[in-house]
């Protein structure tokens, strides 16, 4: 018996490594090619190694796009969403798991469901038209709003789950102190779920970050507006850069490395995030 639950521990880690380089593959290659001279990743793109590394690469893709705005850009798209996201998914996920409203059960099932929907840039049109009539089309900031509002299933799901583990004699005792429903929530609740939203704010960051689409139609037309996603593909039509993988390779590289380490320091809060919250449905 001990000698089958090893092989199958030993298939277990062989595969989640197999997956792991998979995964890593791709991303090593890119940090190892953004050091290669340009000829170098046309003539031998199979080798991993730069013959030597070149520093400079980084130092032109700077130069060549505003990458200082363009990384404070995202800063700011990212780190307004993902705390507006932490917020109104933790006052969704109370409400839905302890607040007691006609059609509550439906109107969870039918976001919950939009789990399983994909519907891309379809959305693209009618989300536009409702930001011009709101004017907040013409910034990233009207990005954060559109992104806060576009209630989150995954997030929903995740802090109700967390809020239902919850002991409600808290919230027993909170009541005869005087606190109505959302004094409760505000003081007594939102405290104690720091670990659930840290998981949700990590998710909404980094989707805000990695986020193109949108970010290029609202800040159409203006540079000085652009997020990192948007400004490193205009870097392929600036001169030098649209023939130079090299420094293309380096400009991604600077994207890629800030959520890298958000989600290293965050971690931990991240996946105790995810294992207590998803425990009970």
């Amino acid at each position: 018996m001990k000698k089958i639950n090893l092989i199958v521990q030993i298939v277990l880690y062989a595969v989640l490594v197999l997956i792991a380089a998979i995964t890593l593959i791709p991303v090593v290659y890119t940090f190892f090619s953004s050091f290669k001279e340009n000829m170098e990743i046309l003539n031998n793109s199979a080798r991993l190694l730069p013959e030597k590394f070149r520093w400079e690469n980084y130092v032109e893709a700077w130069k060549l796009a505003d990458f200082k705005t363009y990384t404070f850009n995202s800063l700011l798209m990212a780190g307004t969403t993902a705390i507006g996201v932490m917020f109104f998914s933790a006052i969704a996920g109370y409400v839905f798991a302890r607040a007691s409203f006609p059609g509550k059960n439906v109107l969870f099932f039918i976001i919950i469901s939009t789990m399983f929907i994909c519907l891309g840039s379809i959305t693209l049109y009618p989300i536009i038209n409702v930001a011009k009539l709101l004017h907040i089309n013409g910034s990233i900031l009207g990005v954060s709003v559109i992104q806060i509002f576009s209630a989150n299933a995954t997030n929903i799901f995740l802090a109700r789950n967390f809020v239902l583990r919850l002991p409600k004699e808290l919230e027993e005792a909170a009541a005869i102190d005087g606190c109505d429903f959302f004094q409760t929530c505000m003081k007594i609740i939102l405290p104690l779920l720091k670990p659930i939203m840290a998981t949700i704010g990590i998710l909404a960051f980094s989707g805000s970050w990695n986020e193109y689409i949108m970010p290029m139609v609202f800040t159409l037309g203006n540079p000085k507006s652009y997020p990192l996603t948007v400004g490193l593909i205009a870097l392929q039509s600036q001169g030098e850069a649209a023939t130079s993988w090299n420094l293309l390779l380096a400009g991604t590289t600077m994207a890629i490395v800030p959520i890298l380490v958000i989600y290293l320091v965050f971690n931990k809060y991240f996946t105790k995030g995810l294992t207590e919250g998803a425990v009970k449905g």
